[in-house]
């Protein structure tokens, strides 16, 4: 049952309430739940909550508290669930009599992933001397684009344009490693 100061206000009231305080509440959520998808979720269910509870608000101006410390409530509810999850999945799976996967890799993809690297050194290796440079400078360490122009004392549009060419030299490179090794087996 809502209360005498509720029962003055008209049905828009939560509503005008709701969209003035859920950013706020929204970034606060951000902070404690620590990512956009829970702290999203755990604004709607507040708002929901807050809705029917309305009872329970004494006064329009504590609102935004109010729905604050109804979210919190709900985050560390989540938080909670999502730290007992592993536990409760460890026991079903003893249940089950099911062994736990390896978190590392097969042997097989690692040494796939190291032999690609090493052919896309082997490639930009054979990039001429400004190419290779620019390459590593842009791709590799991620230097900025004006940067690299600067170094080079080119136009950006230039550096583009020979990055560009450089990547595609790399890319017909590993094409002519690749099909030379599938053509071994």
């Amino acid at each position: 049952m809502r209360n005498a100061f509720w029962a003055k206000i008209p049905g828009m009231e939560f509503e005008k309430l709701a969209n003035e305080h859920k950013d706020a509440v929204y970034r606060q959520m951000l902070r404690v739940c620590g990512n956009h998808a829970d702290a999203e979720d755990v604004l709607m269910e507040a708002l929901l909550k807050a809705y029917s509870s309305l009872g329970q608000l004494r006064e329009a101006t504590a609102f935004r508290a109010w729905l604050a410390q109804i979210a919190r409530r709900l985050c560390w509810q989540l938080r909670e669930r999502e730290a007992m999850a592993p536990l409760l999945q460890l026991s079903a799976m003893e249940e089950e009599g099911t062994e736990l996967a390896s978190d590392s890799e097969a042997l097989d993809v690692e040494l796939a992933r190291r032999e690609m690297k090493t052919l896309l050194w082997r490639a930009v290796d054979e990039l001429p001397q400004d190419a290779r440079e620019m390459y590593l400078l842009r791709d590799v360490q991620g230097i900025s684009g004006e940067e690299v122009a600067r170094k080079f004392g080119i136009t950006v549009s230039a550096m583009k344009s020979r990055l560009h060419r450089a990547r595609k030299t790399v890319r017909e490179r590993l094409d002519q490693i690749l099909s030379a090794g599938a053509g071994q087996r």
